[in-house]
């Protein structure tokens, strides 16, 4: 089955052209039957870079999924034009009365400031608690996870020395009864962080309302999940392209900041040829959550 996007939104050509199955609104509220309803929360400045790529990884799945895009209110993108969010995006306050199946809050480039100096912190608080009613299980990325573990549990992010960037081995967690979400997952699998900030597993493992999923022996823990499945805390970007740490490093480069090569990115010293090994990863745990969400959640979402 396919993703539902409008037709003109970047994603939709993008997913085509890859012979990704999508469908647009018009033509779905044709068939008889009941969608996956997911809100992504897009905090992140390359917004249609960032929605594709997510978009892709919901396509992946038997079932129909309608994407609602978000944005705050109390900021505005200054790297994505207001006609592009106003055709394309709502507003958290035009969808507080909605009910969805599953949403994703994305990281954000604000690590460095303390959670409640961040611009829109009031308005995220509120919809991070809005969740907790309106949405049956919700995904949580990078900073949007430090920021959800802070909120809700009260773990507190720590700066790292060097920046946390490439490709990096990690390792799943009860391997003898596998989560739902981790389920068809290697044993051992990789994923790409960037970031400069880390949650520490010892305070984690404290909380007994937290799961941890995976972790990474120079990443740290990385996948955790609340013992219900409504909140899952993804550390890094399973949903990154081939290029997007190749990107990452060229803008840095370009700006003069002290960047290292992300570690086991590339395939060899010319820092063209890339390994993209944490793909079928991805594909394989949003499409359980997918399922998770479609076996949880009411069928009528609205009461």
């Amino acid at each position: 089955m396919p993703i539902v996007i409008d037709r003109n939104i970047p994603a939709y050509s993008v997913l085509q052209s890859e012979r990704i199955f999508v469908m647009d609104k018009e033509r779905a509220v044709s068939q008889d039957i009941r969608p996956i309803e997911i809100a992504i929360l897009n905090l992140m400045p390359t917004k249609k870079e960032t929605e594709t790529q997510f978009m892709r990884l919901l396509s992946n799945s038997p079932l129909q999924v309608n994407i609602t895009l978000i944005h705050t209110e109390s900021y505005r993108s200054r790297n994505t034009e207001a006609e592009y969010l106003g055709r394309f995006y709502q507003s958290f306050e035009t969808v507080r009365n909605k009910h969805f199946d599953g949403m994703i809050v994305t990281g954000a480039p604000v690590e460095d400031m303390a959670f409640s100096d961040v611009a829109y912190w009031d308005e995220l608080v509120r919809m991070f608690d809005w969740t907790q009613t309106n949405v049956t299980s919700t995904i949580f990325i990078c900073w949007g996870a430090m920021a959800a573990l802070y909120h809700f549990y009260g773990i507190r992010k720590h700066p790292l020395a060097h920046k946390l960037f490439g490709v990096f081995s990690h390792r799943k967690e009860h391997f003898d009864m596998p989560d739902p979400l981790m389920r068809g997952i290697s044993d051992e699998f990789h994923m790409c962080h960037s970031r400069h900030s880390t949650v520490r597993e010892a305070d984690v493992r404290k909380d007994p309302r937290l799961k941890i999923l995976a972790t990474s022996h120079r990443a740290g823990v990385s996948v955790i999940s609340s013992t219900d499945h409504r909140r899952v805390f993804v550390l890094g970007h399973m949903e990154y392209d081939r290029d997007t740490l190749k990107k990452e490093y060229e803008r840095d480069l370009q700006k003069g900041l002290d960047i290292r090569r992300p570690f086991c990115y590339f395939a060899d010293k010319s820092d063209n040829a890339v390994n993209m090994n944490w793909s079928s990863t991805a594909n394989l745990f949003y499409n359980n959550w997918l399922n998770f969400v479609y076996q949880t959640t009411p069928y009528k979402l609205d009461p």
